[in-house]
């Protein structure tokens, strides 16, 4: 069901509440939805055995003071893809207020999701917070891509916005694995590494568990390093395996992005399911 819009001043409150289960045939469905703006999904599709769901934000993407929370139960052995068929962007601050986005996915036993989003645009002078909650079980498997660009670079806005905040955990049957915390500026050394080797540097980040990473490909990967991309991997506690790239541009990011999502699945044995946009 969709419910109706909070909007305060000029400001979005959205939501996205999903639960994906299998049916009494083992075919994955949407047991539970619920959403509003700036959040809108699509039909569900069965690609390759896999429960397919495009999310999209109808409005032009985030302005200060908006807020989205996104909470998402993969059941018991279902198999879940979440694709967004356009960039996110988050616009400049008027207020001073950043724009929040926080987010949850919890994978029951032998539940499988791919998260597989187009780039995050941050435009001059943005602000925004982004917070991630992974919580995985032994038996699951995970997919998790984040591709972070530097701004609008065809508009010469190249690390121009205010400041971002980036935090993640990940955690497997409630053993805190993985955390991250980034709090970009462009007026202070944070952002040093992002541009270390490329003026408007990509970045990649992959979390890969369970299934994913039993024939972890790292001759593959470690070849994929050459003059436009700097990349490493490494495993984690608890079956996690981790990627993290820097690209010298768009393209040459999504190269990656189609060659890491191809080798990780023909190591184990499978095709990657055809999303159509890759």
């Amino acid at each position: 069901m969709t419910s109706a819009n909070s909007v305060s001043g000029s400001s979005l409150n959205g939501h996205l509440q999903l639960r994906c289960e299998n049916r009494a045939d083992g075919t994955p469905y949407i047991s539970r939805q619920s959403f509003c703006a700036p959040i809108h999904i699509g039909k569900a599709l069965m690609v390759d055995g896999h429960l397919l769901l495009n999310i999209a934000n109808p409005t032009a993407g985030f302005f200060d003071g908006d807020r989205v929370t996104t909470d998402v139960t993969v059941a018991s052995g279902a198999r879940l893809i979440l694709s967004s068929p356009a960039a996110a962007r988050v616009y400049q601050t008027r207020s001073g207020r950043p724009a929040a986005n926080c987010q949850h996915f919890h994978l029951e036993d032998h539940a499988s999701l791919e998260w597989i989003p187009e780039p995050f645009i941050p435009h001059a002078g943005a602000s925004y917070v982004q917070t991630t909650q992974i919580h995985l079980q032994p038996s699951s498997s995970l997919l998790f891509f984040e591709w972070l660009a530097p701004g609008r670079v065809a508009a010469g806005e190249i690390f121009a916005y205010q400041n971002l905040r980036w935090e993640l955990d990940l955690s497997v049957a409630g053993r805190l694995i993985a955390r991250e915390r980034y709090d970009l500026r462009p007026d202070n050394h944070s952002l040093e590494a992002l541009r270390c080797r490329f003026p408007a540097a990509h970045y990649l980040s992959v979390y890969a568990a369970g299934k994913m990473t039993r024939q972890w490909p790292a001759e593959a990967l470690e070849a994929l390093t050459s003059d436009d991309v700097i990349l490493g991997h490494g495993p984690l506690q608890g079956g996690v395996h981790v990627i993290r790239a820097l690209c010298r541009d768009s393209l040459t990011t999504r190269r990656l992005f189609v060659a890491l999502r191809q080798w990780i699945y023909v190591s184990v044995g499978e095709s990657p399911p055809n999303l159509g946009r890759l």
